[in-house]
Order: structure tokens, then C-alpha cells, then sequence
């Protein structure tokens, strides 16, 4: 599942990092602080088409912000900021950081609209491109930024 390609990524507190890939989300944990609070839990990989919700808190003055993902027969804690430091399903990240994981959000956000859409008149789309280039039509150029605008990219 490990796609080495990363979109954007947010560099979180106590060792905390969110990559955002094509179609997943990885939440990494790295560093003394990641184990005293995580533990041995290790990386995780959340498929975004399986995200059903992100509760994003932003910092306040004494407050760090945080990023949650639900999911299908996922577990997460739903007890707001202290619990959220515990569940393996969030990353909090300080005020410097907070544009990089809102910039992640957002993309998300583009990413699971654009594999909602593909699913029925996008690919439908994107197979009327694909004939267009096979018959000389269109460049693989044109294809290619054609392919991007549909999936939202």
C-alpha cells in the first residue's frame, strides 16, 4: 500500500507527521515523545475513500490544534483534546503548522470529491479522452492535463 509519491506533508508535534498520498493518508509517529504517548503502534495507512470524517480543532492561545480521521470500524476517541493526544487516529500540530494541515484537509477534501466523481461520469470521461489520444486527436499532453482537471488534481 506503500506509495512513495507523497502530495503534501505535515510535520506535527511529538513526533507526529501526516503524509497525504493519492489515495491514502499516512500518520507516522517518530521519536521519544510519539512512544511515550503512541507507544509501539508504528505507521498507519488510512485509504481515503474509507474516511467518513475529520474533526480538525484549530490552536487556540494555550492549545495545540489537531487533526482526527474516522473511518469505517475505525475506533477513534470522540472526548475532544485530551483524548485525541492518545488516539493513534490524530496528529496534533502547534500554530507554525497549522496551514500545512489544513492545506492536507483541503487536499483530502479535492481528493475524496474526485474519486466520489470518478466513479461514474469521470471515468465515463476519461474514456471518451483516452479514445480522443488512441485516434490521434488529443496529445498525451492534453490527455494527461485533461485526466488531472477531471480527478481534481
Amino acid at each position: 500500500m506503500y506509495d512513495n509519491n507523497p502530495i503534501l506533508v505535515a510535520q506535527g508535534k511529538a513526533g507526529g507527521r501526516l503524509t497525504l498520498f493519492q489515495d491514502s493518508i499516512r500518520i507516522e509517529r517518530r521519536g521519544v515523545s510519539a512512544f511515550l504517548l503512541q507507544g509501539l503502534k508504528g505507521d498507519k495507512d488510512i485509504q481515503i475513500s474509507s474516511i467518513s470524517a475529520i474533526q480538525f480543532k484549530k490552536c487556540g492561545i494555550f492549545t495545540s490544534g489537531y487533526i482526527q480521521f474516522s473511518f469505517f470500524g475505525g475506533a477513534e476517541t470522540k472526548k475532544g483534546l485530551m483524548d485525541a493526544t492518545k488516539d493513534e487516529n490524530t496528529v496534533m500540530f502547534d500554530e507554525n503548522h497549522q496551514p500545512d494541515f489544513e492545506a492536507i484537509k483541503a487536499a483530502k477534501e479535492k481528493r475524496k470529491n474526485a474519486l466520489s466523481k470518478g466513479t461514474s461520469s469521470g471515468i465515463d470521461d476519461l474514456e471518451k479522452l483516452a479514445g480522443l489520444r488512441d485516434k490521434g486527436i488529443i496529445t498525451e499532453a492534453e490527455f494527461k492535463a485533461k485526466k488531472k482537471q477531471i480527478l481534481g488534481l
